[in-house]
C-alpha cells in the first residue's frame, strides 16, 4: 500500500538565481509534493487541482488573477520572509487562500545587518578598506575620522520584534535610544532595553544621531522619509535603511547627500533592486549599499523555510497558524 499522497506546493525552481536553495529540499519533500512553475505551466490540467499552496521566496513565484483562477484548491499563500508588499493581499484572499510569513525566522539576521551597517557608516569602513587596499597609497592618514557609536542617541523607526532586538543590540552600546512607532511599547519594554518613545517622526529625526528604519512598506510608509524628513535630521546624522527601499524617497536622499544635509547613509535595500548603474547613490562616497542581505544568512533562510512549512501545514490540517497575515 503507498503512503497518502503529499499536498501540492507550487514553487518557482529550484537553485538557480531565484529558486529555493538546493539544500532545502530535502526537507520540503518531507512534507508536500515540489511542483515548479515549469512543470506546472507544461502540466496544468493534470498539476491544477493538486496544488494547495504555494512557496513564495525571494518574491516568486509572482501570484496574479490568472493564476489564481487556475489553481482551485489553493488553500494558503506562504511568503518566506516577513516583508509581504510584493503580494496583492486583498485579491489573494479572494480566492479563499490564506496568507502567511516568517516574522520570527528574520529578527536577529535582520537586526545583525542593521548593526553592521551602522558601524560600517560611523567608522567609513567601506572607505577604509578601500584607501588600506589601494595601489596609490603610500601611508594612512592621522586626520581620516569616523564617529563613535556608543554612547550615540539612535532613533528606530518601527520598533516591532526588528526593532526591538535592534534596540537591544544598541543598548550594549551604552546608546541613548529613541524609537516611534504606531503602537507604544508597554513600559516594562521599554524599561528593559533603556528606549525612550518618541509620540512623532519629528522629534525623533531632530534628536538622533544614527535613524534607522524598520518598517513595514505601506501606503502610509511610502517614501516617508523625503525632503522635509532629512531637513530635520542633523547635519553629522547618519540614516540607516533596513527595511524597504521605498520607505525612502531615494532622489531626496541623493540631494542630502551631496549638499551636506545629512552626513552619511547605509542601505541594505533600494529601490529598485539593484539600482540603475548611473543612479546618483552609486556614484557617492557617503553611501554604503548593500545587495539586501539582511536575511541572508545559513541560519536564517532555513528558519524562515521552517517557519514557512510549519505555517503551511497549519492551514492544511486546520490548526491555529502561527503566522498569519491580515489581509486588511
Amino acid at each position: 500500500m503507498g503512503g497518502k499522497e503529499l499536498p501540492g506546493v507550487l514553487i518557482f525552481e529550484i537553485g538557480g538565481a531565484a529558486g529555493i536553495l538546493e539544500s532545502h529540499v530535502e526537507f520540503l519533500k518531507t512534507h508536500f509534493n515540489l511542483i515548479t512553475m515549469k512543470e506546472f505551466q507544461k502540466s496544468k490540467e493534470e498539476l491544477h487541482e493538486k496544488i494547495k499552496s504555494i512557496f513564495v521566496f525571494d518574491g516568486r513565484p509572482l501570484i496574479d488573477r490568472q493564476l489564481l483562477e487556475s489553481l482551485p484548491n489553493l488553500k494558503v499563500v506562504g511568503n518566506s520572509g516577513v516583508g509581504v508588499n510584493h503580494l496583492d493581499l486583498k485579491l489573494i484572499s479572494s480566492f479563499g487562500a490564506k496568507i502567511t510569513n516568517t516574522p520570527h525566522a528574520v529578527s536577529d539576521s535582520t537586526a545583525d545587518i542593521g548593526m553592521a551597517l551602522m558601524l560600517a557608516s560611523a567608522r567609513r569602513l567601506v572607505e577604509g578598506c578601500h584607501i588600506a587596499m589601494s595601489p596609490q597609497t603610500k601611508h594612512f592618514a592621522v586626520d581620516w575620522l569616523g564617529v563613535e557609536v556608543t554612547r550615540a542617541t539612535l532613533g528606530i523607526i518601527g520598533m516591532g520584534s526588528i526593532g526591538y532586538k535592534v534596540a537591544k543590540r544598541a543598548k550594549a552600546f551604552d546608546m541613548n535610544i529613541l524609537y516611534h512607532n504606531r503602537n507604544r511599547r508597554k513600559e516594562e519594554e521599554e524599561r528593559l532595553v533603556g528606549a525612550t518613545y518618541c509620540k512623532s517622526i519629528e522629534e525623533l529625526l531632530q534628536q538622533s544621531d544614527f535613524v534607522m528604519l524598520v518598517v513595514s512598506l505601506t501606503s502610509e510608509t511610502y517614501k516617508l522619509i523625503g525632503k522635509r524628513e532629512l531637513e530635520l535630521m542633523k547635519p553629522t546624522a547618519i540614516l540607516i535603511n533596513i527595511c524597504r527601499g521605498a520607505v525612502v524617497d531615494q532622489d531626496a536622499l541623493g540631494e542630502a547627500l551631496q549638499n551636506g544635509i545629512i552626513k552619511a547613509a547605509a542601505l541594505d535595500v533600494t529601490d529598485p533592486e539593484p539600482l540603475p548603474r548611473d543612479h546618483q547613490l552609486l556614484q557617492l562616497k557617503n553611501v554604503i549599499i548593500t545587495p539586501h542581505i539582511g536575511t541572508a544568512t545559513v541560519q536564517a533562510l532555513r528558519m524562515m523555510t521552517e517557519e514557512t512549512v510549519e505555517n503551511t501545514l497549519a492551514v492544511l490540517n486546520d490548526l491555529p497558524i502561527p503566522s498569519e497575515v491580515n489581509p486588511n
